[in-house]
């Protein structure tokens, strides 16, 4: 058995002396694990980081074994995102989100081109909006999309400011008014052009993280990644200090 993908790097756990078993989101054949023999080296730890775009080859006798990973660096992302302590908390809950959500060898091409748009752009004013956006896009993918078109108690289409955390519906803000702390804020910007602030954008990681941890980490008796609990935490405290980025 042999193929070879483009793929990004989700994780790569120590395996041995010298190797590694690394994890990558293929464009063609989903999330992948394999193989790579002397990977705890200085020089192939570098290609290995969370969210670089790397060429891989797998070969296996057959198809369920774990098989053998080639690696050569493409796109080194990580790098690119030193300075900025946000967008590399950023890069890392991503990666350690889908490295716990997706079934594996299951594929999910539309993701893999989403995923790799969003790791393209974190170094963009916009990435935590994007973000958001981003984790919108998984669940939809997922299968627990969540209905934004209309109040899922009167069927209005205006004014759509919450989220039913049991229908994953939209519900006006009449509607909601009763029920108000027992819904999920829904931000503007998830269902409109708009311009979000640092509290839009909070709003809109609880909601997310919310239905991913509902429909997606609970069922399989998992937690959301502690990357992403410090990525959330991070842009907390940027907001508390009202700072226009946040360096190491």
């Amino acid at each position: 058995m042999e193929w070879t993908d483009h793929g990004i790097v989700l994780s790569a756990r120590r395996h041995g002396e010298s190797s590694v078993v690394l994890s990558v989101l293929t464009e063609a054949h989903g999330q992948h694990a394999g193989l790579v023999r002397g990977g705890q080296s200085r020089r192939r730890r570098g290609v290995m980081e969370p969210g670089n775009l790397v060429a891989v080859t797998w070969r296996a006798r057959l198809e369920e074994h774990l098989g053998n990973y080639t690696v050569e660096l493409e796109t080194g992302y990580a790098a690119r995102l030193l300075v900025y302590a946000d967008r590399l908390a950023a890069l890392t809950s991503l990666c350690a989100t889908l490295d716990n959500c997706l079934a594996e060898r299951e594929a999910h091409p539309q993701l893999f081109s989403d995923t790799l748009h969003l790791i393209h752009d974190l170094d963009k004013e916009a990435f935590a909006a994007r973000y958001v956006l981003w984790e919108f896009g998984l669940l939809g993918e997922l299968g627990f999309g969540l209905d934004l078109s209309s109040c899922a108690a009167t069927g209005v289409v205006d004014d759509l400011i919450y989220v039913s955390p049991r229908s994953a519906q939209a519900v006006s803000r009449d509607a909601g008014a009763p029920y108000r702390d027992k819904l999920l804020k829904l931000p503007a910007f998830l269902k409109e052009e708009a311009e979000p602030g640092i509290g839009d954008i909070l709003d809109g990681l609880r909601l997310t993280g919310y239905f991913l941890d509902r429909h997606v980490f609970q069922p399989q008796e998992r937690r959301l990644p502690d990357a992403r609990e410090r990525f959330v935490s991070l842009l907390q405290r940027k907001a508390q200090k009202n700072l226009p980025d946040t360096r190491p």
